[in-house]
């Protein structure tokens, strides 16, 4: 899948990396670390002025031209950065109303003051409809005997309607739609806040709910350093399996053959797959397992493989798997 950063008729991207080049090599990389203004600056994320107007269709007749409005939506727009003309975003709904590039990273640097972080990378995804905005915290955590990773907190923003505005705690250092949807996928604490009149508030809140989360990741950690050092057998994953996704119709042959298939593919994945490697027959293998079913395995909607993947990776992005995640920390966790 492309990496989707939006690129300038000049040649210039809408992309930053403090110190490191992504594998795109697209944007700008900087020497030092970069403050919220900095990110912004270098991205070209600042003076989007993201806002609303009234959509209306037109319809011609063999002697006229008639214009139709469209009350219950709106076109999302910006102001160009680099043109400073007015570019449709998307069709959103009348209790959508946007979160200003400025206020997602002014998010940011109040978590940055709090907790030491800095802010790592910056971009603008699918022509201004997604940005993203990163900074890496100041201690990471270590899983089993040597297995180091740095954390980063993430801040992801739509403009065009599709998603929420979504803070995460993440092992992966976001660069490109690929990591973004990555991100998403492995991390370890989220929050999400809806585009309706409330959301600068409830940002606001997420703040305070976030402003323990260093603490949250390193009891995460502890959490799954106990899991790497307790084991769990086959039949014991099968019963965390049945509670997740309970046989409803027993009498139906369709419904016997959907759960026997998801038994089958979640006991390879933790007794065999790739990623399970140093961790396998433990708990955390067993959790690890029944994510990547619930965010890659598991049966999506579409005819072609194509359209099978676009909404597997929607379910990521959207968090739809989030509450059985949750519950599968649950039964697995010690």
């Amino acid at each position: 899948m492309a990496h989707e950063i939006e690129q300038f008729s000049d040649g210039t991207a809408a992309f930053a990396s403090a110190r490191t080049s992504a594998w795109h090599k697209l944007g700008t990389v900087t020497t030092d670390a970069m403050t919220a203004e900095e990110a912004m600056t270098t991205a070209y994320l600042a003076g989007w002025n993201v806002r609303k107007l009234g959509l209306s269709a037109t319809e011609l007749h063999p002697d006229a031209v008639e214009n139709i409005e469209v009350p219950t939506h709106f076109a999302s727009v910006r102001t160009n950065p680099k043109t400073g003309r007015t570019e449709a975003l998307g069709v959103v709904g009348p209790d959508y109303t946007p979160v200003q590039n400025e206020e997602h990273a002014e998010f940011l640097n109040l978590l940055a003051d709090e907790s030491g972080a800095h802010f790592e990378t910056a971009g603008s995804l699918k022509n201004g409809r997604q940005v993203f905005l990163t900074m890496k915290m100041p201690h990471g955590m270590t899983i089993g005997a040597s297995d180091r990773t740095d954390l980063y907190i993430a801040a992801f923003n739509s403009h065009d309607g599709s998603s929420a505005f979504r803070v995460v705690v993440t092992p992966v250092r976001v660069v490109c739609a690929n990591t973004q949807r990555a991100a998403i996928n492995g991390a370890v604490s989220s929050y999400s806040v809806r585009h309706t009149s409330g959301a600068r508030g409830r940002i606001a809140q997420a703040r305070e709910a976030l402003g323990l989360v260093w603490e949250y990741a390193a009891e995460f950690e502890k959490a799954a350093q106990r899991m790497v050092e307790a084991e769990m057998t086959l039949n014991e994953l099968r019963t965390v399996v049945d509670r997740l996704w309970p046989e409803v119709k027993k009498d139906s042959p369709r419904a016997t053959t959907n759960h026997e298939q998801r038994q089958g593919q979640i006991a390879h994945l933790f007794q065999h797959a790739a990623t399970q490697d140093g961790i396998r027959g433990t708990r955390w293998a067993a959790y690890n397992a029944l994510t990547e079913y619930a965010n890659h395995e598991a049966p999506s909607h579409g005819r072609t493989p194509q359209e099978k993947a676009a909404a597997r990776a929607e379910r990521v992005i959207s968090g739809a798997a989030d509450a059985l995640m949750e519950r599968a920390f649950a039964l697995t966790t010690v």
